[in-house]
């Protein structure tokens, strides 16, 4: 069994907050696609990253899910869909 973690920012790029019906979307679809997912939506989660000498600090929702095996292509898929609805990249 394997625990996977999606890390998602509760804002974009520009600052300006997601709707909770955007995280709704997901953690549903998340439960339908695995029996089940575990949403942290209060937790002070946050996220840094750099990026040559800049750096930043993102507020983030996490979500896990179990699941027997690793499909990396649908992995891929779910992760350029992730990108596209909340407007970011890494």
């Amino acid at each position: 069994m394997h625990l996977v973690q999606i890390l998602l920012p509760r804002s974009d790029n520009a600052g300006e907050p997601f709707a909770n019906e955007d995280f709704d979307c997901v953690k549903e679809e998340l439960a339908n696609t695995f029996e089940g997912v575990t949403a942290y939506f209060r937790a002070p989660a946050e996220g840094v990253w750099r990026q040559g000498k800049e750096s930043g600090l993102d507020e983030i929702v996490i979500f896990e899910v179990m699941t027997e095996e690793v499909a990396l292509p649908d992995w891929r898929r779910r992760r350029a869909e992730l990108e596209r609805l909340f407007r970011r990249t890494w």
